[in-house]
């Protein structure tokens, strides 16, 4: 796959309803929880068919952003990107609760021009690259958010606030305070706002080694809230998207997708 497809199609991984054959994207930090006055995790990141196993295309990091626990920018160190994954290591210096997120914003086309389909990605300052006698043009502006968190000691909430664009996890369980057979509480935010009426996706990890995918799915009420309760330990993808007429780009659709890794301690 050409690294222009390969960034097209994490972009529609972040963006798109889950369905039973869809490629997922996700990062997989080594650890969630950890104590003492300094430590590392190793995150790992990919787009593919079973979660957590590295078979498709790597996650792109262009728009990779660790928030420490005050807020502060912390910079990832030994970044790489190979053929099936990227990996980065993530300093912990201070106590508390990190936030790992990937941005992806992109503009979408499809349209149709002497009678065969086409589609094109870019910006919408490039919008003048769309041949004038193109037919049928539907255009999407897509907003991706995928994140995990990791917590250093005890944890903290400064992360967790909700910048108020897109659609957005906004966690009222701790989301490194997670435990098996205990129910967890979470609202979705689009744009700040509660965002009614949307189904998560909820898939545990490991689905290599099982005959199904024990996924299942929760829908938000009028407040934005949701919550899971975990059947078992492991490894969680939550996944959500919404689709409206908000886009910035005149005449396009907006679709705002929001993807979530989360462990489930015994």
């Amino acid at each position: 796959m050409k690294p222009a497809l390969k960034f097209a199609a994490l972009a529609l991984a972040l963006c798109l309803p889950f369905h039973a054959e869809a490629h997922r994207v996700w990062m997989l930090p080594s650890a969630t929880v950890l104590s003492g006055n300094e430590a590392w995790v190793t995150v790992d990141g990919a787009v593919s068919n079973d979660l957590f196993y590295f078979e498709h295309v790597p996650l792109r990091l262009d728009g990779l952003a660790i928030s420490a626990p005050d807020g502060s920018a912390v910079e990832a160190e030994n970044r790489s990107t190979g053929k099936y994954r990227s990996t980065f290591d993530v300093p912990l210096r201070q106590q508390g609760t990190y936030k790992m997120t990937v941005l992806n914003e992109g503009l979408f086309a499809r349209y149709k021009l002497n009678g065969e389909d086409k589609r094109w990605r870019g910006s919408a300052a490039r919008l003048k690259d769309i041949p004038a006698e193109a037919q049928d043009l539907r255009l999407t502006q897509s907003q991706g958010r995928l994140e995990t968190f990791v917590t250093v000691g005890a944890p903290t909430t400064k992360v967790l606030a909700p910048s108020g664009k897109g659609l957005e996890l906004v966690p009222v369980t701790h989301p490194n305070d997670l435990v098996a057979g205990e129910t967890a509480s979470f609202k979705l935010l689009l744009d700040g706002a509660p965002a009614a009426g949307v189904e998560v996706e909820v898939v545990p990890g490991g689905n290599r080694y099982r005959d199904r995918l024990n996924d299942f799915t929760v829908t938000t009420d009028q407040d934005g809230a949701f919550s899971v309760t975990w059947p078992a330990p492991g490894m969680y993808w939550l996944s959500a998207s919404v689709e409206d007429d908000k886009a910035t780009v005149e005449n396009a659709r907006r679709r705002a997708g929001y993807t979530v890794t989360l462990e489930v301690l015994p």
